[in-house]
Parts: C-alpha cells; sequence; structure tokens
C-alpha cells in the first residue's frame, strides 16, 4: 500500500495551525461532500480528507503520523509515538471526525492500529450524520435597545455549495431578538442558525456577540452607566438642585456643598435594567465662566481677600 500525505489532501502545509487545518477541511468537505458535489470521485476523496483529518485535527495522531512519515513501513519498529496515545485512542478518547464516516484506509489501520479502526468503523456505521459547526458574528446596538428590548436584521454572508459542487457567496437575513438588560460583550444565541451539518445532521448554532454604538451623553461599564455634569463655581460652593439627563428620562439631582471637580454621585438602580440592576453615575465638572462682568470681578476679588485673611 502507499503513503499518504495526510497534509497534501488537507491543502496545508506541515507548519499549519490547528484553526488553518479546521478552515481547510470545512471547505473540502463541503467541495466534496457527495450529497452536494458534482465533482469525480466525490465520495472517495471525501472519505480522504475524513481520514487526513481526522488525523491531522489531533495533536497526539498528527504528532505520531509526523514521526513516522514516508518511512512509516521501515521505521515501525523504531517508532515512538507520543506516551499512552495508543491506551487513548483503545478508550473511545479519540472519537472520529465530524463526518461520521468509520471507513479507514489500510495505511491508517497500518499506522494506528487495525484495533482503532475496527472500533471507530462500527461507532461510524451508527452515526452516518454530524452536526454542524457553531458560528460567530458581531452586531452593534444603541444603549437605549438594552433598556426597552429590540429587533435587528442582520445580513450574514456565507459559503454554500453551488449545483456543480463550487463554492459561491450568499447572502442570509436573520431576525434578532435583543433582550433587554443585555450588555455589552453578551452573546445572543440563534439555534441551529450556524454551519450546515452533514448527510442530514442539523446545522450547528449561531452567536452574535453584542456591543454598543457610542453615545455622546453617557459611557457604559458592564451594567454601570457615567455621565459627565457641567456645574458653576457658585453651584459647587452653594450647593444647588440640577437636572440629570439619564436613559428612562430626566431626573433631579441635589448637589452638596462644597462639590469638587470629578467627584462622582451614584444613583442607585438606574444603569442597566436586569436582576441586579446597575448604577448611573454622575461625574461632576466645574466649568467657569467664559468672561466676567465688572461686579462678578469685584465679587471674586472679595472672595479672594476673604480667603486671604482666613490663612492668618
Amino acid at each position: 500500500m502507499n503513503y499518504k500525505d495526510y497534509y497534501k489532501i488537507m491543502d496545508v502545509d506541515k507548519t499549519a495551525s490547528q484553526d488553518d487545518i479546521k478552515k481547510s477541511y470545512r471547505k473540502l468537505a463541503r467541495k466534496f461532500h457527495p450529497d452536494v458535489s458534482k465533482e469525480k470521485n466525490a465520495e472517495s476523496k471525501f472519505k480522504d480528507i475524513n481520514e487526513a483529518y481526522e488525523v491531522l485535527r489531533d495533536k497526539e495522531k498528527r504528532a505520531a503520523y509526523d514521526q513516522l512519515g514516508s518511512n512509516w513501513q521501515g521505521g515501525q519498529s523504531g517508532f515512538s509515538p507520543p506516551p499512552n496515545w495508543q491506551d487513548q485512542f483503545n478508550q473511545g478518547n479519540g472519537s472520529f471526525n465530524s463526518s461520521g464516516q468509520g471507513d479507514y484506509s489500510d495505511f491508517f489501520e497500518s499506522l494506528f492500529g487495525s484495533g482503532f479502526g475496527a472500533n471507530q468503523r462500527s461507532t461510524g456505521s451508527r452515526q452516518r450524520y454530524s452536526k454542524g459547526e457553531d458560528s460567530q458574528a458581531k452586531i452593534t446596538i444603541d444603549l437605549q435597545d438594552s433598556f426597552t428590548g429590540a429587533s435587528r436584521n442582520i445580513t450574514m454572508r456565507e459559503q454554500v455549495a453551488g449545483p456543480h459542487g463550487q463554492m459561491q457567496a450568499k447572502n442570509r437575513t436573520l431576525k434578532i431578538n435583543i433582550p433587554k438588560g443585555i450588555k455589552a460583550g453578551q452573546k445572543i444565541r440563534l439555534q441551529k442558525q450556524g454551519e450546515p451539518g452533514f448527510s442530514g445532521g442539523e446545522n450547528g448554532d449561531l452567536y452574535i456577540e453584542v456591543g454598543f454604538n457610542p453615545n455622546p451623553l453617557y459611557s457604559v461599564e458592564g451594567s454601570d452607566i457615567t455621565t459627565e455634569l457641567t456645574i458653576s463655581p457658585w453651584q459647587a460652593a452653594l450647593g444647588d438642585k440640577v437636572k440629570v439627563p439619564t436613559p428612562t428620562g430626566t431626573v433631579d439631582l441635589t448637589l452638596p456643598k462644597l462639590t469638587s471637580s470629578g467627584s462622582k454621585m451614584r444613583l442607585k438602580g438606574r444603569g442597566l435594567p436586569g436582576k441586579v440592576p446597575g448604577d448611573f453615575f454622575v461625574k461632576l465638572k466645574i466649568a467657569f465662566p467664559t468672561g466676567l462682568s465688572d461686579e462678578e470681578q469685584s465679587l471674586y476679588q472679595q472672595l479672594k481677600e476673604i480667603e486671604e485673611k482666613r490663612k492668618f
């Protein structure tokens, strides 16, 4: 029997990362899957791809394959694969590829043992389908959407197999329900909207990560919201009642006397909604007028003189 170059079959370099191998497998599996492919010898190529992926996706099997290489027949006596790798396979830990196909070549069985191949072949005969891969996407929403809940339509561009097995781009529009109280970084799961399964297997899931659009009034951290409010020097010194805009409406806030610039005041429970709602923080910034009237200048001069006398 002939040596099988699994890297060539998978159309990757020997230095390919596990992610690169996975991406190549998904591409080739779609192209040569017997259910959709019009390519010649699609079924045999599909089995070769699955066999190669079964080895290269597993670090221990890949290491064993790399050690033996094209000298697999002459070098078996000196072969030293990773420790306990065969025991792990015989115990059933090395599950077969995502296609569910359990037919291995003689080369595979000679390399890894006929017992392993037979065990997996019986499993494959019972499971001719497999679930598709999960997909990831991102969406940005307005802060207000987290307070009220909302729905959005998104259009995803995906690769699908054409009538002759070739890959082509296709747009797909999905409606997303945005739950009330969602935070930036959380994910919405859409069941069975991910990558298609093989041989009748169900689709994977689609996970959509949520982020907030920039807002000129508010900054968000977790469930807490912060806004900046500009106050005058006399409001900071004497205290005052001011109006503060929040995502749920304007609220009255009482400033204490002698408020410092940069200090924060908390409105408990007025952040993002939830079982434990976040808080709303008002960061105070003292701003001086751009100009002074004669009377105002005189008053500031008097205040200066009073403060200077207090020092002595």
